[in-house]
């Protein structure tokens, strides 16, 4: 009797757990993946296999690679990740295995010209995210019927990253921004509505925090909006280089997740600093829940 009472209870307790995670999974239909930690987080990859390919005919941009779940069991969100001055997609391109194993189509591009400024570099990213969109609705492409089109995001680093701003001025209705290390000419965002996480390095001569990703940061007043400041490291600090991949990798991974996903399963991780001060000289957040 006690052995049939025991086995009830235990039957029972899998099928409430079974009942929450469909609930949960109806609440959110855009919920892709485990729930996060940070040990997975600041993994190499997350827990979906990529696959890429070069985009054959690229519209409005030079080139580009996309990268891909292969098991989303789902649509998922798109992302563009535009380089900065003089660089090429291997300056940025880490960001896209990355991202994508946790559930997102990122295509990192190289503009028409290395010497593009961050308007042009907007374009062109607005460009390449309207080509991601073309071929999801294309039967011969592998990321056919994949994407939805009403979550897109975009990341840039430097000139790629003042671009990143543009279009989040430009086209409201992306749903998160990641520029890093950016350079703009014009400091005043206070247009953007898009959440936005700056990422910032401490020891950068070519973008100087003080006049570049501060300033980008206070004009904005209307988002959700973070920003990270990596200790002693320089204009490179968030590229493919890097030596801080595992937390500015658990960080972006779950600014996006938080925001384009709308999961809030990574909420801690995207608005609270987990980082030591040895990692993060500045942190600031408004309107992250």
């Amino acid at each position: 009797m006690f052995g049939t009472t025991r086995l009830m209870k235990a039957a029972l307790a899998v099928t409430a757990l079974v009942a929450a995670t469909a609930a949960s999974a109806q609440t959110n239909p855009f919920q892709r993946g485990p729930a996060p930690t940070e040990a997975t987080l600041e993994a190499t990859r997350g827990p979906m296999a990529t696959s890429q390919f070069t985009v054959s005919r690229p519209s409005g941009y030079r080139a580009g690679t996309v990268y891909y779940p292969t098991n989303a069991g789902g649509t998922v969100g798109g992302i563009v990740v535009v380089p900065g001055y003089t660089a090429y997609q291997s300056d940025i391109n880490w960001w896209g295995p990355r991202l994508a194993s946790w559930g997102f189509i990122v295509m990192t591009i190289d503009t028409n010209s290395t010497l593009d400024q961050p308007a042009s570099r907007s374009r062109q990213q607005l460009a390449a995210l309207d080509q991601l969109a073309t071929l999801s609705r294309t039967s011969s492409s592998p990321i056919y019927n994949k994407l939805d089109t009403n979550r897109m995001g975009v990341m840039g680093w430097s000139m790629g990253g003042g671009g990143s701003l543009i279009s989040t001025e430009n086209r409201p209705s992306l749903k998160a921004s990641i520029p890093f290390a950016p350079w703009n000419s014009t400091e005043n965002f206070s247009s953007v509505t898009v959440p936005t996480l700056i990422i910032a390095c401490q020891d950068d001569s070519i973008a100087p925090v003080y006049s570049h990703a501060s300033p980008f940061y206070n004009s904005m007043t209307r988002n959700p909006k973070q920003f990270l400041e990596v200790r002693g490291e320089g204009h490179y600090c968030a590229n493919s280089s890097n030596s801080d991949k595992d937390f500015l990798g658990k960080k972006g991974v779950a600014w996006m997740k938080r925001f384009m996903d709308n999961d809030t399963r990574f909420t801690t991780f995207a608005c609270t600093n987990q980082e030591s001060s040895l990692d993060v000289s500045d942190f600031r957040t408004a309107r992250c829940s």
